[in-house]
């Protein structure tokens, strides 16, 4: 599974083998004897210049088929089977490529889980995403955070066995990912050293063009170098921590950097599952794109983690920090891209190379990045899908289906429409159930377990992690009628761990005016259209769903001003009363911004249980669901004022229904279409009611 290919036919697996030496040196024959022109002397070609293609899957999130397990549904607007069509084409403009994954990629959908927790993989066997990826023949990739969600067991069957650390078989041989996966930044505890190969020493042949116009075939050698997030140390605590601890990327980068360029690298690939962010540097930051440009000797990085897009042709454009110039597609110059998610698009790096004699040099300055999408409009304004790639969905069909038939299996029936379509607005309907099962298992738990809190009220938060950010489908949307699994897993998108946190009553101000980010500020005044909604992830929108906790959210305030009249069973909440909270493990831990207790010192119970899978014992357990009493509890609701303009926000296409049905008497349709190509409708709110 080569690269540097002019011809498909040359990347046939049965034709080309793979070596893998210490700290990932790959050697690879070149077979490209049938591409024409001749080698001749490397020291006689010095002028000779090259293109090469660094292509970039990102947060592929086990969406290997374009399928919503969820909605039981095909979804053209994601899926890696159609990333692989953008793949095969780019092999085809470019003589000279290069494909890596950005990590993230082993969970996602409940197909992961099938494999990793419902009906495990045998060792022999590769994960479906993995066996995917290898028709497309993948020269290297890093692990994102997600990576670790399963425990480190898992990761050393999947990655294929030697990850020596405690309370894994390092012997164990297994069939693995099909490429080398590299992460320069994360240590096992026990021996001191990476966990696995900070970095892998691709030695190629290289398609290039002389001074003479004639085609040359002339040696390279690719370094590419991996980094995560240190944020796994707080969001899977429960599996790492004492086993693995992590550096900065910065840190990782200036120890490694170097030892790949004395190894012969010509150019270095910097693999970052991170993004942009432009706070100082700290050697935790999750996002440390910035900073890692600025490391002398690396030439190119692929970004990720966010889910957004770099560079960005946008008006308003994701990224926009001194040092981002999305127009040259690069980072403090340095050639870099953000290929969104979910296989949504593909990245790509057209390096500019110039040999001189002995060596390849890049030319960033002619160098440039792009974002090639799976999803465009033709002139009509039609929306139109790349189509897939025929060779991907019959490697996992049997899987496929496995997972299809786990996820119909039956727990219970509703009798409302089970939607976070409003709420941003106001409807609890698809974040009660959530909070009533959290609630429900904290507390028993505290009842037989942990007497010395069996006083303290129990509390649960959860937010609308569908929240329209990947478009107008991307809502839980559960119809009325029988309840299966994969209802269940809508309502709780993410593999989190339920955690009990105990905090007071000030805490609780604190994490809601917070949460209250989720909302612009709004100048009653102004009498022009007001977007309600910020930028703010609508999966850190937490809400109380209880009568005993009530609060209004005046957002004519700036942040941190908002919460107005808090009270608990009735009065004014003592700031001082404590509580337990039931959240998750990525809020207990990482939550700080929330809530000084959050991160991790307010952690009374990290639990084993997915809230995913709570809320389908839940759900078995009381399988007759209602409005009344699992979908109508608002907490919450909007300071009233009367405004000069319009208050809008979008939501899911022609769903006025599904408020209307909540009793948000308050939103009404102001267009089908809002514009915004994601497949979304607009929608006013008024203030005053």
């Amino acid at each position: 599974m080569g690269l540097f290919m002019l011809e498909p036919s040359f990347r046939d697996p049965n034709r080309i083998s793979r070596r893998t030496a210490t700290l990932g040196v790959v050697a690879l024959a070149a077979l490209l004897t049938a591409c024409g022109g001749s080698d001749g002397d490397a020291s006689t070609n010095a002028g000779a210049t090259a293109t090469l293609a660094v292509l970039e899957t990102t947060d592929l999130h086990f969406n290997v088929r374009s399928y919503d397990y969820f909605k039981l549904a095909d979804d053209k607007s994601y899926g890696f089977e159609r990333t692989a069509t953008l793949v095969r084409a780019a092999r085809k403009e470019f003589a000279n490529t290069l494909l890596v994954d950005n990590g993230d990629t082993i969970q996602g959908t409940a197909l992961a889980d099938y494999e990793a927790t419902i009906n495990p993989i045998p060792c022999t066997q590769q994960l479906s995403m993995y066996k995917a990826m290898g028709a497309l023949g993948f020269d290297a990739g890093t692990l994102g955070n997600h990576e670790f969600n399963y425990g480190l067991p898992f990761l050393n069957q999947v990655l294929g066995g030697g990850l020596d650390v405690d309370g894994v078989d390092a012997t164990k041989k297994c069939a693995g990912a099909g490429y080398p996966a590299v992460l320069a930044n994360v240590y096992s505890s026990k021996t001191k050293k990476p966990l696995v190969q900070p970095y892998t020493l691709l030695e190629r042949t290289l398609v290039a063009k002389g001074t003479d116009g004639k085609e040359v075939k002339l040696p390279i050698k690719v370094g590419v170098i991996g980094f995560t997030t240190p944020g796994i140390m707080n969001w899977d605590k429960r599996y790492l921590e004492g086993k693995v601890y992590t550096e900065g990327a910065v840190e990782a980068a200036t120890k490694y950097v170097p030892e790949l360029r004395s190894k012969g690298a010509d150019i270095v690939v910097a693999l970052l599952h991170g993004g942009l962010d432009s706070a100082a540097y700290t050697a935790t930051m999750e996002n440390p794109g910035l900073y890692l440009s600025k490391v002398a000797g690396i030439d190119a990085m692929v970004m990720g983690h966010q889910h957004s897009v770099f560079p960005d042709t946008a008006a308003t454009p994701a990224f926009s920090q001194a040092g981002v110039d999305n127009k040259a597609g690069t980072i403090n110059g340095v050639p870099a891209v953000m290929a969104s998610s979910w296989g949504k698009a593909l990245g790509v790096i057209q390096l500019s190379l110039q040999w001189d004699g002995t060596k390849w040099a890049v030319n960033k300055a002619a160098s440039k990045s792009e974002l090639r999408n799976i999803q465009s409009k033709n002139a009509a304004g039609a929306t139109v899908y790349v189509d897939p790639d025929a060779t991907v969905a019959p490697l996992i069909e049997t899987q496929h289906q496995a997972a299809i038939k786990y996820v119909k299996t039956p727990i219970g029936q509703t009798d409302f429409r089970m939607s976070t379509l409003f709420a941003d607005v106001g409807d609890p309907g698809a974040i009660q159930i959530v909070n009533q099962a959290q609630q429900a298992y904290v507390a028993a738990y505290i009842k037989a377990n942990l007497p010395q809190y069996a006083a303290l009220p129990v509390l649960s938060v959860s937010a609308p992690f569908k929240s329209g950010f990947q478009g107008g489908a991307d809502y839980t949307d559960v119809a009325v009628g029988p309840l299966a699994i994969n209802n269940a897993a809508d309502l709780y998108l993410y593999p989190n761990t339920v955690y009990a946190v105990k905090v007071n009553g000030g805490d609780i101000k604190n994490w809601l005016e917070a949460a209250a980010k989720r909302f612009n500020q709004i100048d009653p005044a102004k009498t022009g259209e007001q977007q309600l909604i910020s930028t703010f992830p609508g999966y850190n929108y937490d809400m109380f769903t209880t009568a005993d906790v009530q609060y209004e959210i005046d957002v004519t305030q700036p942040v941190g001003s908002r919460i107005k009249n808090l009270t608990y069973l009735g009065k004014p909440i003592d700031v001082a009363q404590e509580f337990v909270i039931a959240t998750n493990n990525y809020r207990a831990t990482s939550g700080k911004s929330f809530s000084d207790k959050l991160d991790g010192s307010g952690t009374i119970w990290a639990s084993p249980d997915a809230n995913r899978d709570v809320v389908v014992d839940y759900i078995r357990k009381n399988p007759a669901v209602t409005r009344a009493a699992n979908g109508a509890a608002k907490s919450w609701r909007f300071t009233k004022v009367a405004t000069a303009g319009p208050v809008v926000f979008s939501s899911g296409a022609n769903a006025l229904p599904v408020a209307q049905a909540a009793g948000l008497a308050n939103v009404s349709l102001l267009a089908a279409d809002d514009g915004s190509g994601k497949g979304t409708s607009k929608y006013r709110l008024d203030l005053s009611k």
